[in-house]
């Protein structure tokens, strides 16, 4: 089928080899959001978790089990080549052909991040085993540039839940949590991934404006949240009969459309984050807080005020007071 090119992104019915060799350039991409076939009879899965299909958009291409290993290095060879030196990249990978995917990578120069595991809803019900309700998301950079990680993107580093934790801690730990969809009566594809999941990688790892590629667009999701956090996008799809059902109406989002819904962190301004403590300042800051202590505050609540005082972050007047050796 013809592309679908738009002012904010570009879309192809192609092999996501070829056609990442004919549109992309070495080095242009920021960001990769991948799902890729699972090899493991995905035109049946409908098997396992016992759903009616009515409503899902046929045509899916699966990749043959013996044909993996070759598959999965080719498509990870042209993800490291288009990908920009610091450029980061995050596959969602079923546990069946984890160790090809795995393998892939350690024939490239991209490098690992994070293996994060996004534990959802309603897994494949089983018998004699424990139920399988997880995917694996393996989150690597290619060396050479600085990575973008934006650390305060969802909540301020010094946000606190209502128990006293620190919530962009949480968010940023490597176990997420996260519900699939259910869309009963809708267009679907066959596993298509949630909002919540894309936005937290492409919030984390780009930049408005930057380009956000997806190699296998299936249901056309990553590049629907790309859109609408304004990214730019590129993707390809080989199906040519999913392609024509989802790929048009990339065309109808309006750019920007998920900012307004977004969560806002506040982020406290610390006039002295990332600067270096002098003998000067650690000396003050071990008298100061000896004095909190001595007058009964527990050690949460004298590096609260010592943060206010010292224009620092928590972490920070964590390690500089064990390098005082004042551990009260």
């Amino acid at each position: 089928m013809e592309p679908v090119i738009t002012p904010y992104g570009r879309f192809y019915n192609q092999d996501c080899v070829t056609g990442a060799r004919a549109h992309l350039a070495s080095g242009s991409v920021d960001l990769i959001v991948t799902d890729p076939p699972y090899g493991i009879d995905g035109d049946r899965l409908h098997r396992h978790y016992n759903r009616d299909e009515t409503c899902v958009v046929g045509g899916y291409v699966e990749v043959p089990a013996g044909a993996y290993g070759e598959f999965s290095l080719d498509w990870i060879l042209e993800a490291e080549r288009v990908l920009r030196p610091g450029g980061s990249i995050y596959i969602v990978s079923g546990y069946t052909n984890l160790y090809h995917i795995l393998h892939a990578l350690r024939q490239t120069s991209l490098r690992e991040v994070n293996h994060i595991i996004w534990k959802y809803n309603f897994g494949v019900y089983t018998r004699k085993k424990y139920i399988s309700s997880h995917y694996h998301i393996l989150f690597y950079e290619k060396p050479g540039g600085r990575r973008t990680f934006n650390l305060e993107c969802r909540y301020g580093a010094n946000e606190a839940s209502d128990d006293g934790g620190s919530l962009n801690y949480r968010d940023r730990e490597d176990v997420w949590a996260i519900n699939r969809h259910y869309k009963p009566g809708m267009v679907k594809n066959k596993n298509e991934l949630p909002t919540a999941l894309l936005g937290r990688m492409i919030q984390y790892s780009s930049d408005e404006g930057d380009l956000v590629c997806d190699l296998f667009l299936g249901g056309c999701s990553t590049a629907r949240t790309a859109i609408g956090l304004n990214r730019r996008t590129v993707g390809f799809e080989v199906s040519e009969t999913i392609f024509a059902k989802r790929a048009p109406a990339l065309a109808e989002i309006t750019p920007g459309d998920l900012l307004a819904s977004l969560r806002q962190p506040v982020i406290d301004p610390l006039r002295n984050q990332g600067k270096r403590w002098s003998r000067a300042d650690l000396e003050r800051l071990e008298r100061r807080y000896a004095e909190l202590r001595d007058g009964g505050k527990t050690r949460k609540a004298s590096i609260a005020v010592l943060q206010q005082e010292f224009g620092r972050g928590r972490w920070s007047l964590e390690r500089a007071l064990k390098r005082t050796g004042d551990g009260r």
